[in-house]
């Protein structure tokens, strides 16, 4: 991340943070951030903005939980932008949309970078209610049991012409990979990357 910013270039010392998925390519909103703003967006790999009309720090999600978790940061040729690429945890206009320029954010992930978020929640907050909190108090061995188990039913359905159950299927599996991940602490950011690495040496 560059850190060649000036924000001694305003006079309210905040510049412009346009923030980007950073999957889709989308602009999802544009905020201001001053020095404190961006050291805690560094810190946290979490986009915090300096709030002009609330005139302290806000950190996008602290009320709604859709926080954009950072990828990159970049800064334009004159120092003074900045250009934030971002994973949203989901809608990030307060009205519900996906961006503030109303526009349809879709695709490569974006949901399920946000049940990850809601995975991770339930093995650190669990609730006696919860189905995933339930896999988390059973171990690796149950868990891991349990996508063999959803593997091999996807199989099966997919042997058969029901579309609707075979997708049914290969969500279960994909939820329960996911929960897998979880409990090894890894993130699906992580399995991606070697299929990246994989593929540049093809």
């Amino acid at each position: 991340m560059n850190s060649d910013i000036n924000f001694d270039k305003s006079p309210d010392g905040l510049v412009p943070a346009v923030i980007q998925d950073a999957e889709t390519g989308k602009v999802l909103m544009l905020g201001y951030m001053n020095q404190e703003a961006y050291d805690k967006t560094v810190s946290d790999n979490i986009v915090t903005f300096f709030s002009r009309s609330k005139q302290r720090l806000w950190t996008k999600g602290e009320t709604s939980n859709n926080f954009l978790h950072v990828r990159d940061i970049l800064v334009d040729c004159d120092g003074d932008t900045l250009l934030i690429k971002a994973t949203p945890a989901g809608p990030v206009c307060h009205t519900g949309a996906d961006t503030c320029f109303e526009e349809t954010n879709r695709g490569k992930g974006q949901f399920l970078n946000y049940l990850q978020d809601i995975i991770h929640d339930r093995r650190a907050n669990p609730s006696e209610k919860s189905y995933t909190a339930s896999l988390f108090s059973k171990g690796v061995n149950k868990i891991a049991q349990k996508v063999g188990e959803e593997a091999v039913e996807l199989v099966i359905e997919a042997k058969d012409d029901n579309d609707d159950l075979f997708k049914g299927e290969a969500a279960d599996l994909l939820f329960h990979f996911l929960v897998l991940l979880e409990q090894k602490n890894m993130h699906l950011d992580d399995i991606v990357a070697v299929l990246q690495s994989r593929h540049q040496k093809q």
